[in-house]
């Protein structure tokens, strides 16, 4: 399963990479057949939220190291280092820049971008 993660340098500049979620055949609802499963992530909580359309953010960092499943909308986020991605819906944003300046975000478009936020251990 592929997703974005926005990261850090030592200089707490954000920058993105592509990832790929491991996912091997497992049991996970004995007695049904074996799936496709991810090793469990701790979490310690989840928010659902709403950037209503054309919503711009500031500058921030993330406030916790947090995974968004982008449900509907085009959710912009502007790195550190310029560069600037869009996520749509069934798009996963996995967010790590918690020290440094942090990146901006946006909701484009005429759509409210909504989203569901699992907040990491």
């Amino acid at each position: 399963m592929k997703y974005t993660k926005l990261t850090e340098d030592a200089d707490g500049l954000s920058y993105f990479t592509e990832c790929q979620a491991a996912l091997p055949e497992r049991d996970f609802v004995p007695p049904a057949a074996p799936l496709l499963i991810s090793d469990i992530l701790p979490a310690t909580g989840m928010v659902f939220l709403t950037l209503p359309a054309g919503w711009r953010g500031i500058q921030h960092p993330s406030p916790h190291k947090q995974i968004a499943a982008i449900l509907s909308g085009r959710f912009r986020v502007v790195a550190g280092t310029g560069e600037a991605r869009d996520f749509c819906a069934g798009d996963l944003f996995w967010m790590e820049d918690t020290t440094g300046p942090g990146h901006a975000s946006s909701a484009e478009g005429a759509t409210p971008v909504t989203m569901v936020i699992t907040q990491l251990s």
